[in-house]
């Protein structure tokens, strides 16, 4: 069954790790383009490193994933521990957006939309890959998906929307 055979998914590992890893790349040359505006505003320094973990969160993964010979149990083990802890750091990064003295809420909304997207796929799939139930390397996959388009996004306010 390919949800449960880590095998079978190692050209998608292969292609996240590359994509990630240029992507963070590009992250720091953002970030240090405009490194006095988001050490200035609030928020954005923790907002930077999110980011930033969101995308060696896919690469760790990734590189989990192409481990050979190894068992989709202890894949899964990896998986769970990783977007554990993993999801231990980014929650306790700060949502700082105030309009007013008043925090914006649709603002707070989509960072903790990213972040339950991003993250969530990626403890359910480890347990899942554990039980061999559920879904298996298919939940990883939305976890890869969301933390690219959430990272994505993120660089974008970083590098565009602050100069606005």
């Amino acid at each position: 069954m390919y949800a449960y055979d880590p095998s079978e998914w190692s050209d998608l590992f292969v292609a996240t790790a590359g994509a990630t890893a240029a992507l963070a790349g590009l992250l720091f040359v953002a970030v240090s383009i405009n490194l006095d505006r988001i050490i200035g505003e609030a928020g954005l320094p923790d907002r930077a490193l999110e980011t930033v973990l969101l995308l060696v969160g896919v690469l760790v993964v990734s590189i989990a994933g192409l481990i050979p010979g190894q068992s989709a149990g202890a894949l899964g083990v990896e998986l769970l521990v990783l977007g554990i802890a993993l999801t231990f750091q980014v929650i306790r990064l700060p949502l700082v957006r105030e309009v007013a003295g008043k925090q914006v809420r649709a603002w707070l909304v989509g960072r903790w939309a990213i972040r339950i997207a991003a993250l969530a796929p990626l403890v359910l799939g480890g347990a899942s890959l554990i039980t061999t139930d559920g879904g298996g390397l298919y939940w990883i996959v939305a976890g890869i998906a969301f933390a690219i388009v959430g990272a994505v996004a993120n660089a974008w306010v970083l590098l565009v929307e602050i100069l606005r």
